[in-house]
């Protein structure tokens, strides 16, 4: 499976809770808003993306999941 994260820039209101949780791929700009790094993920990350999303306090962090090709 391989996943990425965006962010809905309208929703969020720069708590920064998304980069405490998934530092491995956000990092917050000047202003306190999320810089999403836009490389696929696998694995381990996937979880914690996942407790990164359902922590954040605007719903403004979205995983997008793609599924394996079904033999």
């Amino acid at each position: 499976m391989s996943a990425r994260l965006r962010v809905d820039p309208i929703a969020c209101e720069a708590h920064g809770l998304c980069a405490e949780l998934f530092p491995e791929r956000i990092a917050l700009d000047d202003w306190g808003y999320p810089i999403v790094d836009p490389a696929p993920f696998d694995g381990e990350l996937v979880g914690h993306a996942r407790r990164a999303v359902a922590a954040c306090p605007r719903v403004a962090l979205i995983l997008d999941e793609d599924d394996p090709p079904q033999r």
